[in-house]
């Protein structure tokens, strides 16, 4: 837990009321039944301890995933593999994007690594583009870390140029670290992933979620992708045995045959994200393009406390490097929630 310092993330939704969390960029239609049906049926074998092989669900992984057990290692979260990762690799030199998720800046602070950013620009709306390319040749890394689609701006990385990252850091052998957690969301699905490059390049690192595909984001399940076994056996060695809850890793197995409500989801997620920015374009606010289930903007008006006094909770940005105040992030949500939102900030603009 925390203890005595701030919240660098959203979905702290404990300190103050709050009837609608748009700082969160779970599943929009929630938890699907089967899995709420596979916790509470876990609750009567809470008087044991967790499997610690995660036999079941590593082997619903393998087949879902299609590929070897050996390449699998779940996790709390997706938090804690990013951790233990770094805690495992010890690099010295990593690089990573700004703005970006920032827990990977804390664990490879944590565990002695040099950290350096490569800047997105508004100007390109935030998309990385080909100048990261020499930033790669020029400098010895040790690791680079990707977001894709990166959070906060849903980005996705052009395909043609994913694939360039991904030789140059094979020829000169730097570890790729891609976090692929809100892919199931994002409009392409599981067809922009890399795992077809797994076995050939055994230093590239996916990393995966049930967090935000299947709304479990209260059970704390990740798992990550590797044909790097040293790897997962240092990375296993970093946490306790039994890190993987009981209703945790039941529920993970349930999720997996439910790749209707994930296509139901996109669906959703493509139509109103269209409304959402279409409503905030026409309030006079700059909208990054997104290709994921969240939308960041700019708004020149302060808009995280006023909001919050309506009971409405948004993922205020200033915090993320490459940023500043005035940047927000939320998350796409129902049609009617949605309106909700887009009516508050009208009437925060008329106020104004």
């Amino acid at each position: 837990m925390l203890y005595q310092t701030g919240n660098p993330h959203g979905g702290d939704r404990y300190g103050r009321p709050v009837a609608l969390d748009f700082s969160a960029n779970t599943n929009p239609l929630g938890t699907p039944e089967a899995v709420r049906r596979a916790v509470a049926e876990s609750a009567a074998c809470l008087d044991r301890y967790p499997d610690p092989y995660c036999r079941a669900l590593v082997g619903a992984l393998a087949d879902y995933e299609q590929v070897p057990e050996k390449y699998l290692l779940c996790g709390c979260g997706a938090a804690e593999l990013i951790f233990s990762y770094c805690a495992a690799l010890r690099p010295r030199r990593a690089l990573e994007l700004a703005p970006t998720f920032s827990e990977y800046a804390a664990a490879l602070t944590a565990a002695g690594c040099g950290v350096e950013r490569h800047t997105l620009s508004r100007c390109t709306d935030f998309r990385l583009t080909e100048a990261v390319l020499p930033v790669l040749r020029q400098a010895a890394w040790d690791v680079v870390f990707l977001c894709n689609p990166n959070n906060p701006t849903g980005q996705l990385v052009e395909p043609g140029l994913l694939a360039e990252i991904c030789c140059i850091c094979r020829e000169k052998e730097i570890r790729m670290f891609v976090d692929e957690c809100f892919l199931d969301l994002a409009d392409p699905g599981r067809s922009a992933s890399l795992k077809p490059l797994l076995a050939e390049q055994p230093g590239l690192f996916l990393l995966k979620a049930f967090t935000k595909s299947y709304g479990m984001a209260g059970l704390r399940l990740g798992y990550c992708l590797s044909a790097d076994g040293a790897l997962l056996r240092a990375m296993g060695r970093t946490v306790q045995p039994w890190n993987v809850s009981l209703p945790a890793q039941a529920a993970g197995v349930a999720a997996l045959g439910e790749s209707a409500f994930l296509a139901r989801t996109r669906r959703v997620i493509r139509a109103e994200r269209a409304f959402l920015r279409a409503g905030l374009e026409q309030l006079g606010l700059y909208v990054c393009p997104s290709q994921a289930n969240y939308l960041l903007f700019y708004s020149p008006l302060p808009l995280k406390d006023a909001l919050l006094e309506r009971g409405i909770l948004v993922r205020d940005c200033s915090n993320y490097r490459g940023l500043d105040a005035g940047w927000y992030r939320i998350a796409v949500r129902r049609h009617e929630e949605n309106q909700t939102l887009l009516s508050a900030l009208s009437a925060l603009r008329k106020e104004a």
